[in-house]
């Protein structure tokens, strides 16, 4: 089996996360610059077999757009641009962030690594992959 790779995109970092083989488990893999997704991905993909890409879908909670909604929906014209045999999804990433930073305090993560917004952008994906395998199943 390949890969689910999720994408919590956004204007200075980009958290990702992927699933094992088989589907079962979230990891986080990283966090990049957003202006350099694209080339990462490409590298990532060259080694990696990805059959899904999920990103997260800003928006507010009375499901209007956001700040970045626009952002994201460059990005996913970025994505079918470059990779036009992969299907993207968007998922709801309202919460994820502030789950992000509760995970890390019930981790015992100091105040000083809980400050790092990229781990919060790579735990951020991680949790909608982990939500997005959950209601898959």
């Amino acid at each position: 089996m390949s890969r689910i790779l999720s994408i919590d995109y956004g204007l200075k970092r980009t958290g990702i996360a992927v699933t094992d083989p088989l589907q079962i488990i979230a990891t986080g893999l990283t966090t990049v610059e957003s202006k350099t997704l694209i080339p990462f991905l490409k590298d990532y993909f060259s080694r990696e077999q990805v059959e899904l890409i999920i990103i997260g879908w800003p928006t507010n909670w009375d499901d209007t757009a956001t700040h970045g909604t626009p952002l994201v929906e460059k990005c996913i014209k970025d994505l079918e641009k470059n990779f036009p045999a992969m299907p993207v999804k968007k998922v709801d990433e309202r919460y994820t962030s502030k789950m992000a930073k509760d995970a890390m305090l019930e981790m015992g993560m100091k105040k000083k690594d809980r400050r790092n917004k990229a781990l919060v952008d790579e735990i951020a994906a991680t949790i909608m992959l982990q939500e997005y395998l959950r209601s898959v199943s």
